[in-house]
């Protein structure tokens, strides 16, 4: 995989000069001067979700230039390397697998030539079993008491994804007893 600093390259001046010609544009501008923006700039998935960027300051332009830069950090080539195993975490020389994670089909991913599937759904498995007892009351604390509580403790770097899981969760909490801290 290419290590490509995108704030080094033409396609992000390209857009940095968009976005200065942009910054005094409203939402409320762009859905004037364009009655059929909504459809323009929103997706949906069958009747399941609806992607609505439509109320972002975005046009046609920004969209072209963000696939220019989309193709000079050659992102296409970063996600094969990501779906293929490639070591592409420089820092700790080790492949990402959050594919893996979410690969529902079961289709082998290879590291180092290893389909790593098998261990990814031990390992899904043992968090299923954790989460059921847990809800169940089936698990204890050291007091003997059911945990009622789960609290979510970083390591450190991004604590978007832990946040974005407990605030998921908070409306299928199962019962009042239950909590989930964050």
């Amino acid at each position: 995989m290419k290590n490509i600093n995108p704030t080094q390259t033409a396609a992000w001046q390209a857009l940095q000069k968009h976005f200065d010609e942009m910054k005094d544009v409203t939402i409320a501008d762009l859905f004037a001067k364009d009655g059929d923006r909504f459809s323009k700039f929103s997706a949906t998935f069958g009747d399941q979700m609806l992607v609505d960027y439509s109320k972002n300051r975005i046009t046609e332009e920004t969209l072209a230039k963000l696939q220019d830069l989309a193709k000079e950090c050659d992102l296409a080539g970063a996600i094969k390397s990501m779906f293929s195993g490639e070591k592409i975490n420089r820092t700790e020389n080790r492949a990402v697998l959050h594919v893996a994670l979410r690969n529902r089909s079961n289709t082998p991913i290879l590291v180092d030539g290893k389909d790593v599937m098998p261990e990814v759904n031990a390992v899904l498995e043992k968090m299923k079993t954790f989460s059921e007892a847990i809800i169940s009351g089936e698990w204890k604390g050291y007091t003997g008491k059911a945990i009622t509580d789960v609290v979510n403790i970083g390591i450190g770097g991004s604590d978007l994804g832990p946040y974005m899981v407990t605030e998921a969760l908070a409306s299928v909490q199962k019962s009042p007893e239950h909590a989930l801290c964050f």
